[in-house]
């Protein structure tokens, strides 16, 4: 992805969560000089990848395949002693017809709780132990109603229904199209996107990026470089 592309990104999010009214914490909207000046105390930020978080997916094309995130707490899988935080929560926007490919987490038990806007479509199948969609029910909490569909189903959230995703189960999802951008939250177990995403097909997590012009906001991937 261009460095300009992914800048863009990040002001169409800004205008839409001020649309929404929704208030962001300080340390997301520090500019790269800003975090120049910072020392141990933002040492949690960084460790736990905490703020913005743009991927392609190694697509190439965004607004095809793509997905934007902003972390906003997290705790940490691997040092739970430093950082006994057992849960994370993220702020996403879904475009129309933007796919977040098929994937599963290992460990992480998600809400994904559509906040805003248009329609929210997942597609839901069980896992094999050889990592393959099985052809099985699959079993999910809708608002804290349990519901059992075929393997494939594709599950439609409106504004302000929310499913849970356990481990193992395998999902993808988009805007459905024709009904606007979707703002999703994700209240879940602690979040580690390194370790912890098993993909159906072939994908990077975080872009390679095309250094065009300066970054507006780095990226939670950046803060170390």
């Amino acid at each position: 992805m261009k460095r300009s592309e992914i800048n863009s990104i990040m002001r169409d999010a800004l205008e839409l969560f001020k649309e929404y009214k929704i208030c962001l914490p300080d340390f997301v909207l520090w500019t790269p000089e800003e975090w120049k000046t910072k020392g141990a105390e933002v040492q949690e930020i960084k460790d736990n990848m905490l703020g913005w978080d743009i991927t392609d997916f190694g697509n190439g094309d965004f607004n095809k395949v793509g997905l934007f995130l902003i972390t906003l707490r997290n705790g940490n899988q691997k040092n739970q002693a430093k950082y006994p935080k057992p849960y994370a929560e993220k702020l996403m926007i879904v475009r129309e017809g933007q796919i977040t490919p098929m994937h599963y987490h290992w460990s992480k038990m998600e809400d994904i709780i559509n906040a805003g806007g248009g329609n929210l479509i997942i597609k839901l199948y069980n896992t094999t132990e050889d990592n393959k969609l099985a052809d099985t029910d699959v079993s999910v909490v809708i608002d804290g109603v349990k519901h059992v569909y075929p393997a494939g189903t594709e599950i439609c959230l409106n504004p302000g229904q929310s499913v849970t995703l356990t481990p193992g189960l395998f999902h993808r999802f988009w805007g459905e199209v024709g009904k606007g951008t979707v703002i999703v939250r994700e209240v879940s177990m602690c979040n580690d996107d390194a370790n912890d995403n098993c993909f159906y097909d072939k994908a990077g997590r975080f872009p390679e990026i095309i250094e065009d012009e300066a970054p507006l906001h780095l990226l939670c991937n950046e803060y170390n470089k």
